[in-house]
């Protein structure tokens, strides 16, 4: 479990094809690793991997064809800069929201735009993803805990503060970009749980049940 708060940037150091799937190397630079032991977990662009090797400041992953195909870490690159999260433990501040390190889906950027000191995005969602996202409701974009400004039929928009841009990948973010999206636990459990379940969670669903406004 993970709350979205990026720790630290990584840089890709090697990719190795291994009998369909590959294993993954990569610098954590200035994440603490002092507590982490083989068999942990860690998040890379949100995606929750099992250390199976450490190098001094250096983890590898081995990364499954199922994870491959159903996020964006099959399109890294040697050098490339990838978001960090060590697993949440008992006692920790939970400055985002929780965050299981499954991707539901990969997103698109189709807008960026300056808004005051912010960048504003716009995100087009996979179908079937969308009843799951509401205004000022949380979504984890490549392992960021963020907050949905606005939300339509099939995309929705975020304001990234300085900070952010700063501290996470999304400063490399263009029109077309690819994004490993997790939504909310809790829309998940609702649309399990609400009578509403048979037509999917929509937003006038969660406004009613006091999830949105």
């Amino acid at each position: 479990m993970f709350t979205g708060i990026i720790a630290a940037l990584g840089k890709v150091q090697a990719i190795d094809a291994k009998g369909g799937d590959v294993s993954l190397d990569v610098a954590m630079q200035k994440l603490d690793l002092s507590d982490v032991i083989l068999g942990d977990s860690i998040a890379i662009n949100g995606v929750c991997l099992t250390v199976v090797e450490i190098n001094d400041k250096q983890l590898v992953f081995d990364v499954s064809r199922e994870t491959l195909d159903r996020s964006s870490l099959g399109t890294l690159k040697t050098g490339s800069q990838v978001n960090l999260e060590k697993a949440l433990a008992v006692g920790d501040r939970l400055g985002g929201h929780f965050v299981s390190g499954h991707v539901d889906g990969l997103g698109e950027c189709i807008q960026r735009e300056a808004s005051a000191r912010s960048i504003k995005f716009r995100f087009i969602v996979p179908v079937g993803l969308e009843r799951y996202i509401a205004e000022k409701g949380a979504i984890c974009i490549d392992g960021t805990s963020l907050t949905v400004n606005n939300a339509a039929e099939n995309w929705f928009e975020v304001n990234i503060i300085p900070h952010t841009l700063q501290e996470t990948i999304i400063k490399t973010y263009q029109v077309g970009t690819k994004v490993n999206l997790e939504v909310d636990l809790i829309a998940r459990y609702l649309e399990r749980l609400l009578p509403e379940k048979q037509t999917g969670i929509t937003h006038e669903t969660l406004s009613k049940h006091g999830f949105a406004k």
